[in-house]
């Protein structure tokens, strides 16, 4: 019997070599080289055989009209995400914590997914009574949705092509493998290459198929990076498990815009949509509390409003903390730094700490003024009006440049109850201002502490 070959696989990008390397020659990543026993070459032929190979079409020849491309999944935040619905032969990777929800949402749209065609659910990590226990509890109930607890993915196939579902979940791809490949389940090579064959399902079969997708410790989808490549779109949970709400956010989608984000609320049958989000977000905010602020950000079309929140101490340590949950931490060591040189706060001799509530993470520039506010706030121990509002990109010369969107801003603050809003000056020219909304332009960071919070205030 011929020896196993031995070879050295990067987990981040897939990269096979002959011998084992410190840094990825492919991707530059340092220490990600892991040994994997290569499959046999007849295996590996085998493997791309299972299913029919289809014939070069032009395409002017291709005819798509009066195809219902696009289904909906029955849940409006995930269609909102989605770009208006599945679409037709997609593959849609769903990622996120343990116990954050991606097996319960998908469970779910089963029930709408149930009415367009047959569903087959592929469970490898639930037996077919643990799945009907929570299809149960979610009241998921219908004729047209099949459970097939199997690992091995040869027998997933074999199995759809003899239903012939409309469309198929696997959960998780981290625990279905193929006898060809050498490797465990779980494996860079054993992922990539299930993947592709469920890829190639889709594509050929017009099958829309999920898959679930594990994570990491540092929240990045476990196996390698071209996984995220090979899909049609990516769908990121976001939030903490232990609190209610959740957010769902597409970091890639070949059909839709990837800038909208879809809010749940977990409860005890399941997620809800939250159809306002940014009321939701504020519930329970504090009253004349020093280091609070609410911020307006672009959610791609839609307009949310979000509590930041600076708390700035004396550091008892000789390096002062700096600490960041919801808000980039290199922005806001950048911000630390603007308001020591052109408002005159003196931060190095603080700790400080900056929190988004409710699990949002704001990566828009238009949170910078309402996060310079909020520590300015902190260090001067004096709190901001209660019914403030404000947006705005900080600039490394102290200046505030302009935003998009300010309409739509304006719009959801005013809505929201909010009667004062400050924002660059640039943003607001010839602009429509909602009735009892009170803008508020300014062009610099010390003007915009000065106006809400006064020179003299506080400490």
């Amino acid at each position: 019997m011929a020896k196993a070959k031995t070879l050295f696989a990067c987990s981040e990008c897939g990269h096979e070599t002959a011998k084992w390397y410190g840094k990825c020659p492919s991707c530059g990543a340092w220490n990600s080289m892991y040994e994997v026993e290569a499959a046999p070459v007849a295996a590996k032929a085998a493997a791309g055989t299972a299913l029919p190979s289809s014939l070069p079409v032009p395409i002017s020849e291709i005819d798509v009209s009066g195809e219902d491309i696009r289904t909906s999944t029955g849940i409006g935040e995930l269609d909102r995400v989605l770009g208006g619905g599945t679409v037709l032969g997609s593959l849609v990777l769903v990622g996120g914590e343990p116990g954050i929800g991606k097996s319960t949402l998908l469970l779910q749209i089963c029930s709408a997914l149930c009415a367009q065609g047959k569903v087959l659910y592929v469970s490898g990590e639930e037996s077919q009574r643990q799945l009907k226990l929570r299809a149960q509890r979610l009241g998921v109930n219908n004729n047209n949705l099949y459970v097939h607890a199997e690992t091995r993915l040869d027998t997933v196939l074999s199995t759809a092509e003899k239903l012939s579902p409309s469309f198929m979940i696997v959960d998780s791809i981290q625990t279905v493998y193929r006898t060809e490949v050498a490797s465990a389940p779980g494996s860079s090579t054993q992922i990539r290459e299930c993947t592709m064959s469920l890829m190639q399902y889709a594509k050929s079969m017009n099958v829309t198929v999920f898959i679930v997708g594990h994570v990491t410790k540092e929240g990045t989808l476990a196996g390698p990076k071209i996984l995220e490549h090979m899909v049609d779109c990516v769908l990121y949970f976001e939030g903490d498990r232990h609190a209610s709400y959740r957010i769902i956010r597409a970091v890639k989608n070949r059909f839709g815009s990837t800038d909208e984000i879809g809010v749940f609320e977990m409860g005890s049958h399941g997620l809800m949509e939250v159809p306002n989000p940014s009321q939701a977000l504020l519930e329970g905010r504090p009253k004349d509390v020093p280091g609070s602020c609410i911020s307006c950000v672009m959610e791609g079309s839609r307009p949310i409003l979000a509590e930041i929140q600076a708390l700035v101490s004396e550091t008892s340590y000789g390096n002062p903390r700096r600490t960041a949950d919801g808000f980039d931490y290199n922005r806001a060591v950048l911000l630390l730094a603007v308001l020591e040189k052109r408002a005159g706060l003196m931060f190095g001799g603080c700790d400080t700490y900056l929190n988004v509530t409710g699990g949002l993470h704001l990566a828009e520039p238009a949170a910078d003024l309402p996060a310079v506010l909020a520590l300015a706030s902190s260090m001067r121990n004096w709190p901001l009006p209660e019914n403030l509002a404000a947006f705005g990109e900080v600039g490394l010369t102290g200046e505030l440049r302009s935003v998009m969107g300010t309409a739509q801003r304006l719009v959801e603050i005013r809505r929201l109850g909010f009667s004062a809003c400050i924002c660059p000056r640039r943003s607001c020219l010839n602009v429509p201002v909602p009735e009892g909304l009170h803008v508020i332009p300014v062009d610099t960071v010390r003007d915009a502490i000065d106006m809400v919070l006064g020179p003299e205030r506080g400490r």
